[in-house]
């Protein structure tokens, strides 16, 4: 791999530019940059031949809206050849993943996917979700298209295979059995309800549910529930009875259950009005796990095919495929995806555009929910923009409003004092963009709403002054609303003008009178209050932008002060881990008992060396 990065030409740009570079390049397959100006990322493309592909861009004529624009505002370009085509694809998706360019199709929501752990370090084992790297000893199923997929299937196994979901910990501490037991939700393995064998039996078959071997799984439980009543052990078989129905139950409720397609990911792109929706459906064991929908950024003239392409290599990135990926359009490197794809799972993975039979019933199903995704979305996005421009007539904006940014304190008489910052945008919350500040400043008098938000405040736009001086990004707010009077918004105004930044437009929400909803007053810097009428949409929608705030300062709060009452003394001490930390409370039975230890007790603790049991006597001495 050998990058080139060619001297800029200040004096030429666009296509004049690009001519000049085909000077330098050969046919080698690589990646190419765009750039503008300033030095922002415009384009990331691969190529297999660099030359060919870059002299594309040079030509006069041929291009669309989109092309042609990025042409012109191209300043420099970056190069960098590889081996082969298929590095050069892995390269382009990783860099337009760092990079974000303007003209890539981007995926937006990239974040990992849950899935059940059948954790087996124990003699019996637990089964819970997990989500993040796979490095618990135990067998992996999924990937579940959210949480709630997850959860519903885990109380699924729990109706019908009663196997345990608490910790260790927790096992380890039972001397009767738990609720879950009384509601036969699990056989109570803690206090020995159950034999090894028998429940190692029970994983077994959950486990070839979760394989979607559940009819062989249910022929093997009414097998036993006959043999159960012929011997005449009336209670087992009406509980192997239960666990059949509630099997039963299970297989009814799921919408899609696919014979001939036991693993697949099912990928369906619908396109409209400079939008796109792509709907995931997870196939695995014959069964639904689910389905998620998602937004790419688009430009408003991609082609099918190009946005098809650059989502599954950016939603491949970081996660393991199944053996076949079913699409609705075709993509423009077929071979090379699946080339990539198999090399990505460690065994063959098969990708096409199903035409007929059971496979594109599924693909149409998966095109049709993404068609009625992108419709909803369109509507409530149509819904915003028209809250959006209320807005700016209500509080006289230059412009309408592509970033809200709202704040709000939370504490209780000044202790575990938060700051939060949620925004909102033309296609609603944006819950990525969503910070909590924990208040660090030592001079702050508690309780002091002021000297809170002015810390908040203060560090939110040093660090944006800091990494976007010039304000290329769109992380720059057109509006600020503050929770709070005159004397806050004064307070914010003097703020913001100390560090400069003065040209924000900023209005302060305060309950007015009788702290009733609908009675709001707006305050503005210099000007006097005002009020919308009771039933003005953009009323209630400054009500909600509130509201989010304070919900999210407040949870903020509430963790802050859970962690607080949570903690132990013995977190403080440097060296004291989570198992050194356990041993210690298991010997001694609390924090307080190990801080009355002397030194002879603490180095008789396992790992627990003399040196550690100075440093532990010495802390507590100190306190």
């Amino acid at each position: 791999m050998t990058d080139s990065t060619p001297e800029k030409r200040p004096e030429k740009t666009g296509q004049a530019l690009i001519q000049d570079y085909l000077k330098t390049l050969d046919g080698s397959p690589g990646v190419y940059r765009m750039l503008d100006q300033q030095g922002a990322v415009l384009y990331v493309g691969k190529a297999r031949n660099l030359r060919a592909r870059v002299s594309s861009y040079a030509r006069g004529t041929g291009h669309s809206a989109r092309i042609a624009r990025m042409i012109r505002e191209t300043c420099s370009m970056m190069f960098l050849t590889t081996r082969t085509e298929t590095e050069a694809l892995l390269l382009e998706q990783n860099l337009i993943k760092q990079l974000k360019p303007r003209y890539n199709v981007l995926l937006r929501d990239d974040k990992s996917f849950p899935n059940i752990l059948v954790a087996k370090a124990h003699p019996f084992a637990q089964i819970k979700k997990h989500r993040g790297a796979k490095s618990e000893k135990g067998d992996y199923y999924g990937p579940f298209a959210s949480a709630g997929a997850v959860n519903r299937t885990l109380n699924q196994l729990q109706r019908v295979f009663l196997l345990r979901s608490c910790t260790d910990a927790t096992f380890s501490s039972r001397t009767r059995p738990c609720l879950l037991y009384q509601i036969k939700r699990c056989s109570a393995p803690c206090v020995g309800r159950i034999e090894p064998a028998d429940y190692a039996a029970l994983v077994l078959d959950a486990e070839r549910f979760l394989q979607g071997k559940s009819t062989a799984v249910q022929a093997n439980l009414a097998r036993e529930m006959a043999e159960a009543a012929e011997a005449m052990e009336y209670e087992r078989a009406a509980a192997l009875r239960d666990r059949i129905k509630a099997l039963t139950a299970v297989q009814s409720v799921q919408a899609i259950n696919p014979r001939g397609v036991p693993e697949a990911d099912v990928i369906a792109l619908h396109m409209e009005g400079g939008q796109a929706c792509v709907q995931v459906f997870f196939i695995r064991g014959n069964q639904s796990w689910g389905n998620r929908d998602f937004y790419p950024r688009l430009n408003g003239v991609e082609s099918a095919d190009e946005v098809m392409q650059a989502f599954i290599a950016q939603f491949y990135d970081g996660k393991v495929p199944p053996r076949m990926v079913l699409l609705s359009h075709g993509i423009e490197d077929p071979d090379l995806m699946a080339e990539i794809l198999t090399e990505k799972a460690g065994r063959k993975v098969v990708l096409g555009v199903p035409q007929r039979g059971e496979k594109a019933e599924l693909v149409d199903n998966a095109l049709r929910n993404a068609r009625e995704s992108l419709a909803r979305r369109m509507s409530e996005s149509a819904a915003q923009a028209r809250l959006l421009e209320g807005l700016a007539e209500a509080f006289d904006l230059p412009a309408v409003p592509q970033r809200i940014e709202v704040y709000d304190n939370s504490h209780i008489q000044g202790t575990n004092a938060v700051g939060g910052m949620v925004v909102a945008g033309p296609e609603g919350w944006i819950k990525s963009q969503y910070r909590k500040f924990n208040i660090k400043g030592t001079e702050i008098t508690p309780g002091d709403d002021f000297g809170m938000m002015k810390e908040v405040l203060t560090r939110r736009f040093s660090r944006l002054l800091k990494e976007d001086p010039d304000r290329q990004t769109d992380a720059w707010p057109d509006l600020l609303l503050i929770d709070g009077g005159a004397g806050q918004v004064s307070a914010v105004h003097q703020i913001m003008a100390d560090m400069g930044v003065e040209d924000i437009p900023m209005v302060g929400v305060a309950k007015g009178l009788d702290r009733d909803h609908g009675k709001e007053e707006f305050h503005r810097f210099g000007q006097r209050p005002f009020a919308l009428r009771m039933n003005d949409p953009v009323l209630y929608f400054v009500q909600r932008l509130r509201d989010e705030a304070h919900r999210w300062a407040i949870g903020t709060h509430r963790a802050k002060r859970a962690k607080a009452v949570m903690a132990n003394p013995l977190d403080e001490i440097a060296g004291v881990g989570a198992s050194r930390k356990r041993a210690l409370l298991q010997h001694f039975g609390s924090a307080k008992a190990v801080s009355r230890a002397g030194l002879a007790d603490l180095v008789a603790v396992e790992g627990i060396s003399e040196s550690l049991a100075q440093k532990i006597v010495d802390h507590f001495q100190k306190g």
